[in-house]
């Protein structure tokens, strides 16, 4: 108990920012907005955080920002790119021509997210394909609310998969001694429970809707 005295900061951060989002007081964007505040003041509090180390967070958070904002502009004019070729089309007619139906759609569906993860923006992968085939997904009778959360879950492992992944980039800005082929290679193992997670997922949709069914 005197050792766990030490990581109240911690659970203090937790609470506002899960408190705060189940509570409604604040949306997931504001919620990181809080958490970033609240951990300054912590830092303050406990002496950690002088001009010096404030301008060094500032010039990281600088150069972490470029780098990212970097990829994404890249992604986003490959997604440009893509759109204005006809290839969403191409791929929506691919799946379609297969003449599958129930999970073997939704698995074929899914595969085509993982490959185009490994080259696209985890957002553009979103904005661009979701809206092609959510209708095919409801002519199947799938719940729409369920294929989001597969999706997003596919769209978290594109963004640890090579050579577009955000979040590896993001770890390469922190870490800048460590290769980026040594961070990829630790994702691997990650990478796997991922997939596991997303087939047990898609073999259980329930487990997906029941928390939400109990709310109101």
């Amino acid at each position: 108990m005197k050792t766990l005295a030490g990581v109240w900061p911690f659970l203090l951060l937790f609470g506002l920012i899960i408190g705060g989002l189940y509570a409604k007081l604040f949306t997931p964007t504001e919620a990181a907005g809080m958490g970033a505040g609240l951990a300054i003041l912590i830092a303050t509090f406990h002496g950690k955080l002088n001009w010096s180390v404030l301008r060094t967070i500032v010039i990281d958070t600088a150069y972490t920002s470029v780098s990212l904002y970097t990829v994404l502009f890249g992604a986003l004019m490959l997604s440009k790119l893509l759109t204005l070729s006809g290839l969403a089309g191409g791929v929506l007619a691919l799946v379609q021509s297969t003449g599958l139906e129930g999970t073997a759609l939704i698995l074929a569906i899914m595969c085509v997210f993982l490959v185009l993860g490994c080259v696209m923006d985890s957002m553009a992968i979103i904005l661009i394909f979701v809206p092609l085939f959510a209708p095919i997904v409801v002519a199947q009778g799938f719940d729409l609310v369920w294929f989001g959360i597969i999706v997003i879950v596919v769209t978290e492992i594109a963004l640890i998969t090579p050579p577009v992944g955000m979040n590896v980039f993001v770890l390469k800005a922190v870490l800048p001694d460590v290769p980026v082929v040594r961070i990829f290679k630790g994702l691997i193992p990650f990478i796997g429970v991922d997939i596991v997670r997303l087939a047990i997922l898609i073999a259980f949709p329930a487990i997906t809707l029941w928390l939400g069914s109990t709310v109101g």
